[in-house]
């Protein structure tokens, strides 16, 4: 999600303290959508599905995106860092999501940093090198822009300790208004892109019949040691560390709105002890898109379904 640069600082917990539970924070259906559960559903999605089918809608081409789940250890297990979005955004608004965007053309610029080369990068991810590199500087330059976190440092072996001050700020404000590229930016600095700090967790496309598409790799990465998150983004109004199965068990109570991609993501985090086994797992991920399908039976009605995750399957019937 695009950010700006008049948002302030706040503090995180430490991370040895536990996350505190949105569970009493309840977020609030937007107008524009319907909800089930805690799922996120807009209601012009029938008419639009129903416009495709009949070859009178001509879906958007998708958009490159990264999102990354910075993540964290605490007593009680790994917890995730989110961000709620504003009720009052038009795209998912009050839905609770990671810190992530858009590909900047830029993003391709600059060397492979340190970890897996460009190549492996495509590999893993199913493209070519210069877009893997823009998907994975775009992964980093995200989290920076919309947490405060910076995957990078001096050398390929160390981490920025500290990214609270002024010049920082001011850096990621340049990012942000796109008056500065990431790869100049990491150079004016004497920076290395950390991408071996990323783990490739799962992609999904937006619905063929949305009318803004993201084509989004999710990521896992832990937060650097002397790193603090905090809410560096006008498009979201609240942020939390929270346990996966915490959050999911808010979604599944509907007190936490959230997409298909979002809790499905959360789920999958939800089984690992510790945020070391998280990053272990993520080089066995399965990285084939996730898309819905859409089906129009001969009554009209609309069957929903995303591959792989049937507790999304909804049935609409005509109006």
């Amino acid at each position: 999600m695009p950010s700006s640069p008049s948002s302030s600082p706040s503090s995180s917990p430490p991370p040895s303290s536990p996350p505190p539970s949105p569970a009493s924070q309840n977020a609030p259906s937007p107008k524009s959508s319907s909800v089930s559960d805690g799922q996120w559903f807009p209601p012009e999605w029938p008419e639009r599905i129903r416009a495709l089918a009949a070859g009178e809608l001509t879906p958007v081409t998708p958009r490159t995106a990264a999102t990354v789940m910075l993540l964290r250890d605490t007593p009680r297990g790994p917890a995730v860092h989110m961000l709620r979005r504003r009720t009052s955004m038009a795209f998912a608004g009050g839905a609770y999501a990671y810190p992530g965007g858009s590909v900047d053309p830029r993003d391709a610029r600059g060397t492979d940093g340190a970890g897996p080369t460009s190549g492996e990068w495509a590999q893993r991810l199913g493209t070519d090198e210069a877009s893997a590199r823009s998907i994975v500087s775009a992964a980093v330059r995200e989290t920076f822009e919309e947490s405060g976190v910076l995957l990078a440092g001096p050398d390929p072996e160390s981490v920025v300790a500290d990214t609270t001050g002024d010049d920082w700020e001011a850096d990621r404000a340049a990012l942000v208004a796109r008056e500065l590229s990431f790869a100049d930016f990491l150079d004016r600095r004497g920076l290395v892109l950390r991408g071996d700090l990323l783990g490739a967790w799962a992609r999904w496309i937006t619905p063929e019949f949305e009318t803004r598409r993201y084509d989004t790799y999710f990521f896992v990465a832990a937060l650097p040691v002397g790193q603090r998150t905090r809410n560096a983004s006008t498009e979201a109004d609240r942020t939390v560390w929270v346990r996966p199965a915490e959050a999911a068990a808010g979604y599944d109570r509907g007190e936490l709105l959230m997409m298909p991609p979002t809790i499905a993501t959360l789920r999958g985090l939800a089984p690992y002890a510790t945020v070391a086994d998280t990053l272990a797992a993520a080089a066995g991920r399965d990285l084939t898109p996730v898309i819905a399908r859409a089906r129009l039976d001969d009554d009209g009605r609309i069957e929903l379904s995303w591959p792989g995750h049937d507790e999304f399957t909804k049935r609409i019937d005509p109006a």
